[in-house]
């Protein structure tokens, strides 16, 4: 190539290469910051705002509504479920989440046979 390579040419790119692994670090970090806001706080949707977090990536805006919307859980009630069996469904799919064995199923104060 007509030339050679010495220290400072080597430092340049481990250099470069430590700036592109910490911007995908800290890329990674900020995509899932939403997900892991939602499932922190017990969102009753969490999976979604996950979800919307890492593709919200496309277009800033999807990725700002995800934020918001894992400090603000949903006002919407479903008269079909009990609180509990709602409470249930929600601590099962943030278990799911975490890579956690989902907790039991069984009411509590019953025998199973």
């Amino acid at each position: 190539m007509g030339f050679t390579l010495d220290f400072w040419d080597y430092l340049t790119f481990a250099v470069l290469f430590f700036i592109g692994i910490s911007f995908l670090g800290a890329l990674i970090f900020i995509l899932g910051l939403p997900g892991r806001i939602a499932i922190a706080r017990h969102h009753p949707e969490a999976d979604a705002v996950y979800a919307m977090g890492w593709v919200g990536f496309l277009a800033v805006v999807p990725w700002i509504q995800a934020l918001i919307w894992a400090f603000k859980p949903t006002a919407v009630v479903d008269l079909r479920y009990l609180p509990k069996d709602v409470k249930r469904e929600t601590d099962a799919m943030i278990s799911r989440l975490k890579g956690k064995a989902p907790p039991s199923s069984e009411p509590e104060g019953t025998d199973a046979p």
